[in-house]
This record gives structure tokens, sequence and C-alpha cells, in this order.
């Protein structure tokens, strides 16, 4: 899995970048406000990014900082929100006035960014209420927490099971991303 990406600007696009790295290209999709804080074209970058792997294909996307990396991986935990949808969301508003939104329960302000309607937006808050203002409260996590969620995800767990399952590991001392990932699977697959 991919965690970040340093290389160079080799061209903006209208839905992301093309990052050269060593003589490797990726295609990254980011937020509309991401691609505008890119450096000019062969000019360094720094992406933090969340691999999206399903059935039809790996997509990157990718953040300028980690807590927004966070918010989206939030968001792909909410029934009917996909990595389109979330990164669309955050295109409409930075992370920190979505986290506001959320906790302020802002329907208005959400069903605002196009292809989020009023029940979408009840639906994000609902789920999103008691997550994203600790989150925006406390900072970025472990990096390790989150690529070890990332992963989960996309693995098919729930968000909430594998946030309990990576809890229940770092209760029990586990550090680092392999040591996060092998105690949450144990607890993932007890029966």
């Amino acid at each position: 899995m991919i965690g970040f990406l340093k290389g160079t600007l080799a061209s903006k696009k209208g839905s992301g970048v093309l990052i050269d790295v060593q003589g490797v290209g990726y295609e990254v999709f980011m937020p509309v406000s991401a691609i505008a804080s890119m450096p000019a074209q062969g000019n360094p970058v720094f992406v933090h990014i969340h691999t999206h792997v399903r059935e039809d294909g790996i997509k990157l996307f990718g953040f300028a900082s980690e807590q927004e990396k966070q918010v989206f991986v939030t968001l792909l935990g909410v029934n009917g929100v996909g990595p389109k949808m979330a990164l669309n969301i955050l295109s409409g508003l930075s992370w920190e006035a979505f986290a506001a939104a959320v906790e302020k329960e802002d329907v208005t302000a959400l069903s605002k960014i196009p292809g989020v309607g009023k029940k979408t937006a009840g639906r994000i808050i609902l789920e999103l209420r008691q997550k994203l203002p600790s989150m925006a409260g406390e900072g970025a996590q472990a990096p390790a927490y989150d690529d070890a969620l990332s992963a989960l995800l996309n693995l098919g767990y729930r968000k909430p099971e594998a946030q309990d399952a990576l809890d229940k590991a770092v209760k029990k001392g586990a550090e680092g991303l392999e040591m996060l990932l092998r105690d949450a699977l144990k607890e993932l697959t007890k029966s």
C-alpha cells in the first residue's frame, strides 16, 4: 500500500495530478484545493496517499495534509459514500469546515455540495458526528494506525469494526503497521 509520494510534479489535471517518482508516473486524484496548492510543473512535491483497491482497479487519492486524508478515509466508512463523493465533499469544503459542519449538524452546508443531497448529508452527520469533532480537535493520529485502518477498509471491513479491532490492538501494546494489522486481523477473525 502506498502511504505517500515524494517526487516531481509532472502535470496538473482537472481531477488530480501526475507525479513522477524516479521515472514512474503516478496518477493521483485530489480535492480541488489540494490541486491548487501544488507548485508549478517540474517542482518537488510531497503528497499523502490513500490507496483505494477494488476488483476493477487501484486508484490513488492524494491530500495536502494527513488530517485531510483522515477525513477522506472516515468518509469512506459512511454507507453510500464512495471515493468519488468523498473527494467531491473535500473539494466543496476544507476538511476543517467539513468537520465543523458535521459537529454543528449543518445539513444545509453539506447539501450545497454537488452530489450531496439532504438525505446523504443527514446520514453523514449521523454516522460521523462522534468521530470528526475529536479528530479535528486532537490532530493527526499515528500514521501507522491510519495506514492499518486504510488497509482494513480496503480488505472490506466496515470502519467501526476495523477501528474497534485496532483500538484493542493498541491497548494490547501493538505498535507499527505490521503489528497493528496482525493483532487487528486476529481480533476481526475471532468467532
